[in-house]
């Protein structure tokens, strides 16, 4: 049985996550759980699963949290020291890194400095320090992507050398804002911009998803995890039924399909190599009236050249780009910039950087507060 800790349970990944273990509960065993703050779902997963240390994002819902817990309360942690001390419980074999954003980096390197194997949904731990987290992860334990995408390219390589890949072709569904004119790009608002077609995903991912930065960090995080030299791809595709490819050198082509259900990669990824048994829905090719393929438009989706930017920079630039677009993003969803204004303010904050080598952790953390405080200022610039 395997024994498995949870970063961000209550987020969509971390709910899914914890449905793949509940339908399997002679293959794995939740021994923690860090949570944000919403207090009655993370009550109701201690309730249910009985982990043994559980975190909370703010101390003050520490008290709120053991009213809600039925019996016996498991000891009870808040902030990152708490996210910290869940991914580096001693008989925990993997870790599930689904906290968002540049916050899950330090708990998933505790995790990786613990020898536990990773599960990553946090694509920001490699967009931000991917030589860095690969380098101490080297023969100590292994990644295994759970963003569908990834998941699709690691099922696809199953077997393969590298050396016979010729390229990834890394799938998008283009957003709810695909066949939009620039003139209604003006015109987008917060709840237009969270109705995404396909996936069912937390606010900022779901923003990601809408300007394309999603796919730039997907990008970068595939060209960590499948090798830097090798040539990745973006091709729109949006009912999001082929989740990525990969193109051999003799030309041919080998896809990963299915329903948009993250409950599939996350499974793939709690039991590598192996596969589970699962109770979901399948595709139905008989009422799959079509699949189309488009290229990006780069000129609407500005973020994406912004990620390719960010990766060909390197250094501290990478970071540099995440942290701003999570101020920005965040700054579009309190609605106090356009949604024409997310990829304006990072740009402006990469223009104002000036890189710096990675040498250990600590210089990236410093890079992301660098960041945060500058688009934190760009934010009240009008643009």
């Amino acid at each position: 049985m395997k024994k498995i800790s949870v970063l961000g349970s209550t987020g969509s990944i971390g709910v899914n996550t914890l449905d793949v273990a509940e339908r399997n509960p002679n293959q794995f065993k939740i021994i923690a759980l860090a949570g944000g703050n919403n207090i009655e779902v993370l009550a109701d997963q201690i309730n249910r699963f009985q982990p043994k240390l559980v975190s909370v994002l703010d101390s003050k819902n520490i008290d709120p949290l053991k009213k809600a817990i039925k019996g016996t309360s498991p000891e009870i942690l808040s902030g990152e020291e708490g996210a910290i001390a869940v991914a580096s419980v001693q008989e925990v074999d993997m870790v599930v890194s689904a906290i968002v954003g540049g916050a899950g980096l330090a708990p998933t390197f505790a995790a990786i400095q613990n020898g536990k194997d990773i599960a990553l949904a946090n694509k920001e731990t490699l967009v931000i320090a991917g030589e860095i987290v690969l380098k101490a992860a080297k023969g100590k334990c292994e990644i295994i992507p759970v963003d569908s995408e990834h998941s699709a390219i690691l099922q696809a390589l199953n077997g393969e050398s590298q050396k016979r890949v010729k390229k990834i072709i890394l799938t998008a569904s283009g957003g709810p804002f695909r066949t939009h004119t620039l003139d209604q790009m003006e015109e987008i608002t917060v709840s237009q911009a969270l109705k995404h077609p396909n996936w069912a995903m937390g606010p900022k991912i779901t923003i990601d998803s809408a300007t394309m930065m999603n796919k730039g960090l997907e990008y970068i995080e595939a060209k960590w995890l499948f090798g830097l030299d090798t040539p990745v791809e973006i091709v729109v595709h949006p009912q999001s039924i082929i989740h990525s490819m990969v193109e051999f050198t003799d030309t041919s082509i080998m896809a990963q399909l299915g329903l948009p259900d993250m409950r599939v990669p996350i499974a793939y990824a709690l039991s590598y190599p192996d596969r589970l048994e699962a109770d979901l829905p399948s595709l139905d090719f008989t009422k799959l009236a079509r699949m189309d393929f488009e290229a990006p438009d780069f000129e609407k989706f500005p973020c994406l050249k912004l990620a390719f930017r960010a990766l060909e920079t390197g250094q501290t630039m990478p970071a540099i780009l995440n942290a701003a677009n999570e101020i920005a993003v965040q700054g579009f969803l309190d609605e106090r910039i356009a949604f024409k204004e997310i990829p304006e303010i990072i740009k402006s904050t990469m223009d104002n950087h000036e890189c710096q080598p990675l040498n250990d952790i600590k210089d990236v953390l410093e890079a992301d507060r660098w960041a945060r405080e500058e688009a934190t200022k760009l934010l009240a610039v009008p643009h």
